[in-house]
């Protein structure tokens, strides 16, 4: 096949197209900026009207090695004349500052044939001859692939503005990018001053130069343009990732305290906090380790202070024996779990949802809590008062399980209008009437009114072993049952305040898809699209893990088939070894067999990344053809 010529692959291209959507990758070694420069792509087309999803690509090390096949660093970004809900499938656009890093993301299947690749073309001349080789042996293979490779010169245009293009090349193909969908430069120029606001003026100077620079090439160079059209909303929008939104929602929710000890991928939430919490009568309190960092927001909470922690998955175990203080003792609390890849210290930048059941049931002894998970960035926000009001009403610890891929996902949201519901009330500082026991617990809902110290009468001693309505240590068998009981009584009283899940698409057929977290956008995307095919499927998403939400095996029974769809591991079906008596599912999927008593079968992935709708459709079809082969689709 012959190779075509800069000049002949950007002559094929229409001068102007207009699309739904694109997905554009950035990748490139740790510490060259692609996610910052992805980030800002992303924000800025949000700020355009534009629905937006972004997922960042973080190695497993720290500082892998240059040009590594496994280090590569970078984001996705998927944007669209309609809201975007998930990462999508194979990208449209990479732009690569060199060409080993595309061989982790071609073996996780991120691209497709045709594919355009916009690659950093200095490692062709390179003064080492193997690197040179390398460079070769790549564009060969990317050609038999079927990818269209233009090699551009980065670093050399950088090299006239700046003299590591390394601190600079990200802001000139923000530029680039800008120029090829049609991107308001003004909004670019915004976003630069934001990024680098705390660097000085200079610094903001010299990237605005390179974003420019980026842009005029690729208009003098490039000379084709795609217009990505927004999507009309009666709202106003705001743009943020899921820890963002995390910190924002603590603010709305009238949380006063925020302690934690620093874990990828939660630590931005704290870092969020740091700089705007003070203002809104806050304090972040980095402790120094995981369990002083609980017992801190534990005391402040017990003191009458709105508190919460924030954590990942190992950081979750070290705490299991302060939550089931918090569990006895009736303090309130929000615990946020931005989960990742385990178990251990597993995959500490990758996304799972391994830490279901170990947060419905780490703790020794019943230690009944509710756990709850949002779906998309904007419920990052909301939940986070959802879960404040839950904690504070019932006396209960309340876990929030957020991902990875809410995390550091970017997408916009309409603007939150501002409700006095959402505060917490002031402590009360009214005497106490000494009539009222500290569990003054109602038989038939477990609640019980709650004593602040300070109050006038109202001290009394918060213990971790069992006691009794006095707060009095007691070994009784009888007051260690009615103290389980109530507390699980509150779980029961919770679960009366809950909706039934909606169906998205029929309420009854072949198949019900069920998930929870951030599936939903992609779950929905391939139900979607397997629906207009006439396969007959359906999905559910549950936001409320413990207790679940009601009328679960009623929705069940109208499906022939119920299938969880997860970020996590279970064993194959014919898998060796495995058999229908040892057979491991999935965390959401045992836990509704246990609950309802209905066969639910799981399909999941351990990949370490989000699932693209492909994958569930192409799940969805293999399912519904066994059970009819002779099915054509519509």
């Amino acid at each position: 096949m012959k190779e075509l010529t800069f000049q002949e692959i950007v002559k094929s291209f229409p001068k102007r197209q207009t699309l739904r959507e694109h997905i554009v990758e950035i990748v490139s070694d740790a510490g060259e900026g692609a996610q910052k420069a992805g980030q800002s792509f992303g924000t800025i087309s949000a700020k355009m009207g534009n629905g937006v999803w972004t997922v960042e690509i973080i190695p497993a090390d720290i500082q892998p090695p240059p040009r590594s096949r496994a280090g590569a660093s970078g984001i996705r970004i998927r944007f669209g004349d309609r809201p975007i809900t998930n990462m999508g499938n194979e990208a449209d656009l990479v732009i690569a500052f060199n060409e080993q890093v595309l061989y982790g993301r071609i073996t996780q299947g991120a691209y497709r044939e045709g594919t355009l690749i916009l690659l950093e073309k200095k490692w062709r001349d390179s003064e080492v001859e193997e690197i040179r080789l390398q460079y070769r042996e790549a564009l060969e293979e990317f050609e038999k692939r079927g990818y269209q490779v233009l090699e551009i010169p980065m670093e050399e245009e950088c090299l006239s503005i700046v003299p590591d293009p390394r601190r600079g090349k990200n802001m000139w193909v923000l530029g680039m990018l800008c120029s090829i969908y049609v991107r308001d430069l003004s909004l670019a120029e915004a976003q630069i001053a934001h990024i680098f606001r705390h660097k000085g003026e200079k610094v903001i100077e010299t990237n605005i130069q390179l974003l420019h620079a980026g842009y005029e090439w690729a208009r003098q160079n490039l000379g084709w343009q795609w217009e990505v059209p927004p999507y009309k909303s009666d709202k106003p929008m705001v743009v943020m990732n899921g820890n963002e939104a995390i910190g924002l929602g603590a603010i709305a929710a009238g949380i006063e305290v925020c302690a934690m000890y620093p874990i990828t991928p939660a630590s931005t939430v704290s870092h969020y906090l740091a700089e705007v919490f003070e203002e809104a009568g806050g304090k972040v309190h980095q402790a120094e380790d995981e369990i002083a960092a609980i017992g801190f927001a534990i005391g402040a909470s017990y003191a009458g202070r709105v508190a919460m922690t924030v954590t990942s998955g190992p950081g979750l175990s070290l705490k299991q024996e302060f939550i089931g203080l918090a569990v006895m003792a009736e303090v309130p609390l929000v615990i946020v779990d931005v989960q990742r890849g385990g178990p251990s210290t597993g995959l500490p930048t990758k996304i799972e949802q391994g830490d279901l059941l170990a947060a419905i049931f780490g703790q020794h002894g019943d230690a009944p809590k509710v756990v709850m998970a949002p779906a998309t960035i904007e419920e990052c926000f909301y939940f986070m008062i959802t879960a404040r009001k839950i904690a504070e009403q019932f006396r209960i610890p309340v876990i929030l399980l957020s991902d990875a891929n809410l995390a550091t996902g970017v997408s916009p949201y309409p603007r939150p209008e501002i409700s006095e519901d959402w505060f917490a009330p002031p402590p009360n500082q009214a005497p106490w009437d000494e009539t009222i026991l500290p569990y003054q617990w109602d038989e038939t809902t477990g609640l019980s009114p709650r004593p602040i110290p300070g109050q006038k009468n109202g001290m009394y001693v918060l213990t971790g072993l069992s006691h009794d309505q006095h707060s009095h240590v007691a070994y009784d068998p009888h007051i260690h049952q009615l103290g389980c009981s109530m507390r699980s009584r509150k779980i029961a009283a919770f679960f009366q305040t809950l909706k039934p899940p909606k169906v998205f698409g029929d309420p009854e057929g072949e198949l019900l898809l069920v998930g929870w977290g951030s599936t939903k956008g992609a779950i929905e995307e391939a139900v979607t699209q397997a629906r207009e095919e006439g396969f007959s499927v359906s999905s559910l998403h549950l936001r409320f893990l413990h207790p679940l939400e009601p009328k679960l095996k009623e929705i069940f029974r109208r499906f022939k088939r119920v299938m969880t769809v997860e970020f996590n591991y279970s064993d194959e079906k014919g898998a060796p070894l495995v058999t229908e008596e040892n057979r491991r599912y999935s965390p959401l999927a045992w836990l509704l067999r246990a609950q309802t008593l209905v066969d639910v079968d799981c399909f999941t992935r351990a990949f370490g990344q989000p699932l693209p709708p492909r994958l569930i459709y192409e799940k969805i079809v293999e399912t519904l053809s066994a059970e009819a082969p002779n099915k054509v689709s519509q």
